[in-house]
């Protein structure tokens, strides 16, 4: 009786530890390693598709994997931290049309007098988008990456760089891609043009940079052109998937010898890398890491100087120096503990040189938690 007793106790150790086994390998496909900002979130179970846009596969949404393999982008620390605005709109239902222009210049984008293409746009009378600034006290030429959702809760129209000068007047910017996107789809292309990338997928919303929730998609980067690669040689020169172009200017910007290094080149910080390791103390720059650890972020767009960028949406700048005190833009000289942890997460960025279309992030069990759902509520 007692030595039935003892195989029948072996027995259940012997399935206990089974089950525990299990449950673990579970929880290792599910939970991203070493990291513990998720496991303490609630994992949404829906999501609203003007704030967290397109599909659960795209390259936007989907974590870095496990099979992603790292080299070293040995970016130097740059002498600002700076952001990219993109510009979002809702455009409402009856919204009058306006004509399409090229924009005139690069400086005086309003000037521009030829049809996009007879191409117009649904835009209210209200909306004004600014033109670039160039005079001999101040110098200002965004890029104005614009996506407008259109009245069907679908479609988007992408242009850079958006400008709108007068109440009721026409509308500046080149159209990319030419058949809008749908805000459900994969949403690879659009309107940030030295790479021909989304103008909204992998943009920091409000609220991103300063609530108590993680970071759950792709960031999208920019990054001074002298360390990007050119090589007129290649069948995609100065590019790389997903990314359908250079810069204009590539061919004599472009210094890098890296030739992994390009637009289109997805930047992820490396497993074993650590907040304490690279010294990290904002709450920004916490969230900044974990983000591009677990998710990367894509270089869509250069500086045009001696500058790293995100892009972000209007209002991120303004809410960010509220919450914290002390601004995203900062120069080296300046006394601001962001622009530390900015260019440790920059200089420990990596190249995931196996990004591809069927590998997106690397491939592997991912990171983080896929994307949910679209919650079924009308976009407004």
């Amino acid at each position: 009786m007692i030595f039935k007793s003892w195989k029948f106790k072996r027995y259940l150790l012997g399935l206990l530890l089974l089950v525990t086994i299990a449950i673990s390998i579970g929880l290792a496909n599910y939970l991203p390693p070493n990291n513990l900002m998720y496991a303490k979130s609630s994992t949404p179970t829906t999501r609203d598709p003007w704030l967290w846009p397109f599909s659960q596969d795209s390259i936007w949404n989907m974590p870095i994997g496990s099979h992603a393999k790292y080299k070293p982008a040995n970016l130097p620390r740059s002498a600002r931290s700076s952001v990219d605005v993109d510009l979002l709109f809702i455009i409402p239902a009856g919204s009058p049309l306006q004509p399409l222009y090229n924009p005139g210049s690069w400086t005086k984008r309003c000037s521009g007098q030829t049809s996009y293409e007879n191409l117009s746009i649904p835009i209210p009378d209200d909306l004004i988008v600014p033109d670039a600034i160039n005079t001999p006290t101040k110098y200002s030429t965004p890029n104005n990456a614009a996506a407008l959702l259109q009245p069907d809760g679908h479609t988007i129209i992408q242009l850079e760089p958006m400008a709108r000068c007068v109440k009721g007047g026409p509308v500046y910017g080149y159209h990319w891609p030419k058949k809008d996107l749908d805000l459900y789809s994969q949403g690879i292309a659009g309107g940030h043009l030295g790479s021909g990338l989304s103008s909204i997928g992998g943009t920091i919303r409000k609220g991103e940079l300063t609530g108590s929730e993680p970071i759950r998609h792709v960031l999208k980067i920019e990054l001074w052109g002298k360390y990007l690669n050119y090589n007129p040689q290649s069948p995609t020169p100065g590019y790389r998937w997903p990314a359908d172009r250079a810069d204009r200017r590539a061919p004599s910007k472009y210094k890098g010898k890296d030739s992994q290094l390009v637009m289109g080149s997805l930047l992820a910080i490396p497993p074993k890398v650590t907040e304490e390791s690279l010294g990290i103390t904002t709450p920004a720059g916490k969230k900044l890491f974990h983000a591009l650890q677990d998710y990367g972020g894509y270089v869509v767009d250069g500086t045009g100087r001696d500058a790293y960028a995100l892009a972000v949406e209007k209002g991120v700048k303004q809410e960010f120096k509220s919450a914290y005190g002390y601004r995203l833009f900062a120069k080296a000289h300046h006394n601001n503990p962001f622009y530390k942890d900015f260019m440790e997460l920059f200089q420990s960025l990596h190249i995931v040189t196996n990004n591809s279309p069927n590998r997106v992030g690397g491939g592997g069990r991912p990171r983080a938690p896929l994307a949910p759902p679209f919650a079924n509520v009308p976009v407004s």
